[in-house]
């Protein structure tokens, strides 16, 4: 069982993990647009760094990252399992974003792009966090 969580280590793994997902945001969609010339966020006009959308949805994985260390702060201090229950949430919250761009317009290309860097970004915010929370509680010895 759970007996402390430290909040201060929770929290600097949280911000680290949101400046991971916001980078891999960014080389995800720099790797589309300048290695595969798929116009992702973008019209194909606007170049290798696209628009002011590129930034912008960097900054909604940061912003999806803290919301995310948010939940398994709540969840480490309030739930059994909370890892399980973590785990459960992030792969699917994923799965959602990793669908969604299909829900949308635009070419299949930009739609496969979008996925796969939608994947990329919750898979590496579950598995980071995951590990933040394994250092960040300390656990009540059996009795």
């Amino acid at each position: 069982m759970i007996d402390r969580v430290l909040a201060g280590r929770l929290w600097a793994g949280g911000a680290a993990t949101a400046v991971v997902a916001g980078l891999a945001a960014i080389v995800g969609i720099l790797l589309a647009r300048g290695l595969f010339d798929v116009p992702v966020l973008a019209p194909a006009g606007e170049g290798l760094w696209g628009d002011a959308d590129t930034a912008t949805y960097a900054l909604w994985c940061v912003f999806a990252a803290l919301v995310a260390t948010g939940l398994l702060h709540l969840l480490l201090v309030s739930t059994p399992r909370p890892l399980q229950f973590f785990g459960w949430i992030v792969t699917l919250a994923t799965l959602v974003a990793t669908a969604a761009p299909f829900l949308s317009t635009g070419s299949t290309g930009s739609k496969v792009a979008t996925a796969v860097i939608n994947l990329v970004v919750g898979v590496a915010t579950g598995m980071l966090l995951t590990g933040v929370a394994t250092s960040a509680v300390r656990v009540r010895p059996a009795v």
